[in-house]
């Protein structure tokens, strides 16, 4: 189905790909700092679509810019231009909890006891619901429904004490993931939860400071990456410097593997790693473990590619580009007709027809989750010739929900849960033969520590215990509308 909006019905191009939670930017210490705010989140465009904001400041007063859409729709000369001040924070959405509107946009600004805050949060707290509910009670009103407002209700009484001490004392009440970015008239700060669910990272240019999600917003800026922001780590940027605080216990961590295999941009380094080398080992890695006869290696592009590329180099395969993207797929489109039923498959990526006709042809997938859009593309090109389709997929099957930020919160959304056997997923997608990466053979293709990664989604063993009633934990469970 698509969602009508006015005249118009927004596309969902992610299909039946995960969603990518969102993205945090920030700098400090630069004469344009809302321009450089603006670039740093065109470059994590990826991992939030729906909303964008920017909030600057100069030692005296905050401003504001948000709204719904990509960050060139939201914002453009003449509103960066009213952003002044060299501080800024900055943030892309896409609601995993929180329904898509505009009061859930952030930078979320408050203005308590004659001073602004400001914050920006990627993630998602699994007690958000319980603390609401008790600041509720005790009078607290809130402005959205976001999870990521609870942060600044449990500041708001210790606030007297200090900012750190206040902050400290709300982040020992959430749990969950969360990679934070606060403004305030003169400070910037980033948070990363203890376990480090969500990437974070630190870098430096022009005696600034500049903090964001992934390296690929530093490239952009031409900032230095300095490190990563430790997993619990506080770090405080003002004019006396940046100084920072680890004030809890340290615990063992639990990066999100999903970030290496999917979220991520290829260009990124994440968790010390590179994306785009390790999606390559993990082609490598389903090369040794699967290989049918087949005559080409392709991808569906573009989230398959950097595996298939391994595949292909492990195989000693062809690689083939056998479909191809339509990279000029706008957010909106006019609405096609009941006849048109093939509209939604073919507008996004079109079958190279002489190329497939009469092959064999291995698909290298990096995910399926719900199976319907993989069932369209492998109907397609079976239409288009190919003789046999295998798929072979980067990481094991997702079989479980997810309450960390990523928009898989039931199983009933999950066809590895539904359908239970590989055999009857590939039934359902309409595939010859289907193989998924071993749990074993995905970790050791990251070359980190297995041990320092979630892999709740794959084996149900979750690192904090989720809601009890998962799947409804979310303020508003929003509904994904989608052609394909």
């Amino acid at each position: 189905m698509m969602k009508p909006i006015g005249k118009e019905y927004r596309l969902n191009i992610t299909g039946d790909k995960p969603r990518e939670e969102c993205g945090v930017f920030a700098v400090y210490g630069h004469e344009e700092a809302s321009r450089v705010a603006f670039f740093g989140l065109f470059a994590l465009q990826h991992r939030g679509q729906e909303s964008a904001g920017i909030a600057t400041a100069d030692g005296c007063q905050i401003w504001e810019r948000k709204g719904m859409g990509l960050v060139s729709e939201v914002f453009r000369e003449d509103t960066l231009s009213k952003l002044p001040g060299r501080l800024a924070i900055g943030h892309v959405r896409y609601s995993t909890t929180g329904s898509s509107v505009i009061s859930n946009a952030q930078p979320f600004l408050v203005h308590h006891a004659d001073e602004y805050y400001a914050l920006g949060h990627n993630g998602n707290l699994i007690n958000a619901q319980e603390l609401r509910a008790e600041l509720e009670d005790r009078g607290s009103i809130f402005q959205s429904t976001m999870d990521s407002e609870v942060f600044i209700h449990l500041m708001a009484p210790h606030l007297k004490y200090g900012f750190e001490v206040a902050l400290i004392h709300a982040l020992e009440r959430v749990q969950g993931a969360y990679s934070l970015v606060m403004l305030t008239r003169d400070k910037v700060i980033a948070v990363r939860d203890p376990r480090g669910f969500r990437p974070l990272c630190l870098g430096e240019f022009n005696g600034g400071w500049v903090v964001a999600s992934e390296t690929c917003a530093l490239d952009l800026v031409g900032a230095k990456y300095l490190r990563d922001v430790k997993p619990g780590e506080i770090i405080v940027i003002d004019e006396a410097g940046l100084h920072s605080l680890m004030p809890f216990p340290e615990v063992k961590p639990a990066h999100c593997i999903f970030e290496l295999i999917y979220f991520a941009r290829p260009d990124s380094q994440i968790f010390g790693e590179n994306v785009y080398l390790c999606r390559k080992r993990l082609g490598h890695s389903l090369a040794k473990e699967y290989r049918p006869d087949v005559d080409l290696v392709m991808p569906f592009p573009d989230s398959g590619n950097y595996a298939a590329l391994g595949y292909a180099e492990e195989s000693k395969l062809p690689f083939e580009m056998g479909m191809i993207r339509n990279h000029y797929v706008g957010r909106t489109f006019i609405q096609p007709t009941q006849a048109m039923r093939d509209f939604g498959v073919r507008v996004k990526l079109n079958p190279v027809r002489p190329l497939l006709a009469g092959k064999r042809v291995l698909i290298v997938e990096d995910s399926i989750i719900r199976g319907t859009t993989s069932r369209n593309r492998v109907r397609n090109l079976r239409e288009s010739g190919a003789s046999a389709i295998h798929m072979v997929v980067s990481c094991p099957p997702t079989r479980h929900p997810c309450p960390y930020g990523i928009d898989f919160s039931s199983k009933g959304e999950l066809i590895a849960a539904q359908k239970g056997e590989v055999a009857d997923i590939a039934k359902f997608i309409g595939l010859d033969s289907l193989h998924y990466l071993s749990l074993e053979g995905m970790v050791a293709a990251t070359n980190m520590n297995p041990d320092h990664f979630c892999l709740a989604c794959y084996s149900g063993h979750y690192p904090l215990k989720p809601p009890a009633n998962i799947g409804k934990f979310c303020f508003e469970k929003q509904e994904t509308a989608s052609l394909f």
